[in-house]
């Protein structure tokens, strides 16, 4: 493999990470804190209904796991390519 095909493979990689993780965050802050919040305010979490919750707090925890998340994939993907130095 060239060195030109190995960074095309490592870029289309990286945003398929990109996409599948800001989807994820999408879903959950979008989804979960307004376009489901009536059906998950059923449920309390801490005393406060859970759509509230994802609205007011669940987003923000999502997001920074998330970016943990996203660090251990571009770690194990700059080893998969050479690219860890």
């Amino acid at each position: 493999m060239t060195d030109k095909e190995k960074a095309v493979a490592y870029w289309k990689q990286n945003l398929k990470y990109l996409v599948i993780l800001l989807i994820i965050w999408f879903l959950v802050s979008y989804g979960a804190g307004i376009l489901f919040k009536d059906a998950l305010n059923n449920i309390r979490l801490g005393g406060f209904k859970l759509g509230f919750w994802f609205a007011q707090q669940g987003s923000i925890y999502t997001f920074v796991i998330l970016i943990f998340v996203y660090v251990r994939l571009m770690n194990k993907l700059d080893k998969k390519y050479g690219y860890d130095e």
